[in-house]
């Protein structure tokens, strides 16, 4: 079954005034359909084509760099426009996912202060990442379409430091971007469920 472009799960204008409308209508129905476009170009005929798209992107992480940037950003997205929420952030977090970034870490803080280095330091386009490898909490960051998957880990938050996704807002300043996105926008509930997943 071929990939498809999902709804967004709320109006183009609802993260506004951290991210605006025409940010999330150039990056939604523009930079995430063509990905969806390509990376079924580029599947058509494989018999990677139907497969589930976790099992494809681990396979590109290791066979395809081009495959991945289509597929990985494809996984990527899909996430994060659920990473995102009206009247996200804060530091309220679902107890067990507290619990881990306490002990696992350092504590709220620390893993905003790291999450957004993390996301400033990525040189070029990429994300930067909190996933589960091993049973612990991991900060990460990956160059272009790859993500934890491809790395033995399982991705539960992410943001996305390419230049579509903050320049119209923040022009230049990422580390801004980064902020409001911690601050404002993260849907922790849906991060809890992932944590959920990875860990059960």
């Amino acid at each position: 079954m071929a990939f498809e472009l999902p709804d967004l799960p709320y109006a183009y204008d609802a993260l506004a005034p951290y991210m605006s409308a025409e940010t999330l209508e150039f990056h939604h129905d523009k930079h995430h359909q063509a990905y969806v476009t390509k990376g079924n170009e580029m599947l058509a005929g494989t018999d990677w084509e139907g497969k589930a798209l976790e099992d494809i992107v681990r396979h590109a992480g290791a066979n395809d760099q081009g495959l991945l940037n289509q597929v990985g950003q494809h996984y990527n997205h899909i996430h994060f426009w659920n990473w995102m929420k009206p009247n996200g952030g804060g530091t309220s977090l679902p107890g067990a996912l507290q619990s881990a970034i306490d002990s696992d870490l350092g504590g709220y803080d620390k893993f905003k202060a790291d999450f957004m280095a993390a996301g400033a330091t990525q040189f070029g386009s990429g994300w930067c990442w909190l996933a589960v490898k091993d049973g612990k909490l991991e900060i990460m960051k990956t160059a272009n379409g790859d993500n934890p998957l491809t790395h033995g880990a399982a991705p539960i938050l992410g943001c996305d430091v390419w230049e579509h996704s903050y320049y119209i807002d923040y022009r230049n300043a990422r580390p801004k971007y980064l902020e409001a996105f911690v601050d404002n926008m993260i849907n922790w509930e849906y991060v809890a469920e992932m944590y959920e997943a990875a860990t059960a």
